[in-house]
């Protein structure tokens, strides 16, 4: 990780007019957390404020892309995936989606999607492009608004082959209230017979009970962290591939570094499953 003094940000809202630097990001946060420079004051201080309370935030956050790039690669090469919808994609950076799988599968399509203007400021720029081959898109839409994402989508990925739905660390800002469930049904239900649903969550049952008042404050957006019970819930119907919901640290890392940080150190579970 690059020191704190390094992160003074060359952006400018003026990129975008949708841009408001004032009001913290999960995706620029995010990018804080993995050393990046697209973030501005108010995501480094909610950055730094969560990393008060949960000091491994940070190896959270590089386990969670580690996830990301292990569960992606396992899709290409065991299951044959050629077609993805990232939601929530966040911030460009090393090895992302289109990256990981075109580099086995040089013709995968990949659909990004975000609500962050900032995201797809660098979207346009770095992300989409090509036709035939290896192509790749973006979508500027909010994870709350599937029919959106699935309308938008459509241009690029044939939603009558499989296709890969990646819901990497995107539930969790959905509270029950805005029924994250029931996206997730209309998402799955959407996608042909032999795709599948990536999920990674972040997980209450390693939450020490003095940290849940902060995060029900709101102090830092919408935070909704799922027990593993509560996670599963997402996965009704499908066909958990081995070894079902596990840590994000430990989903299928035994080619990882090792020793693996624990699971209360990465305070998120993960899990692949087929769609029959």
């Amino acid at each position: 990780m690059s020191d704190r003094g390094s992160h003074t940000s060359s952006l400018d809202s003026r990129w975008s007019p949708g841009i408001d630097t004032s009001v913290v990001h999960p995706a620029r946060r995010y990018d804080y957390w993995l050393g990046g420079k697209n973030n501005f004051e108010a995501d480094r201080k909610s950055g730094d404020a969560i990393a008060a309370g949960f000091p491994t935030v940070r190896m959270a956050a590089r386990e969670n892309r580690a996830f990301l790039r292990r569960a992606v690669t396992c899709l290409a090469q065991e299951a044959g995936i050629s077609q993805f919808l990232d939601i929530g994609a966040g911030l460009p950076t090393a090895d992302n989606t289109h990256e990981i799988v075109q580099r086995l599968v040089p013709e995968a399509r990949v659909v990004y999607v975000d609500n962050d203007p900032l995201v797809g400021v660098h979207a346009r720029a770095l992300l989409t492009g090509g036709s035939g081959a290896g192509v790749t898109d973006y979508v500027e839409a909010d994870a709350r608004k599937p029919d959106t994402i699935l309308a938008e989508a459509t241009r690029t990925l044939d939603f009558g082959q499989p296709i890969g739905l990646l819901l990497v660390a995107v539930l969790q800002f959905i509270t029950p209230d805005e029924d994250p469930y029931g996206i997730v049904t209309r998402l799955v239900g959407a996608l042909a017979p032999g795709s599948y649903l990536v999920i990674s969550h972040a997980s209450i049952d390693y939450v020490e009970e003095r940290h849940l008042a902060e995060m029900a404050s709101g102090r830092h957006g919408p935070l909704c962290p799922r027990s593993r019970e509560q996670i599963a819930r997402f996965f009704d119907g499908l066909e958990l591939l081995p070894p079902g919901i596990t840590s994000s640290a430990h989903w299928r890392a035994d080619d990882e570094p090792q020793p693996r940080p624990t699971a209360a150190e990465i305070m998120t579970d993960s899990a692949i499953a087929r769609i029959p």
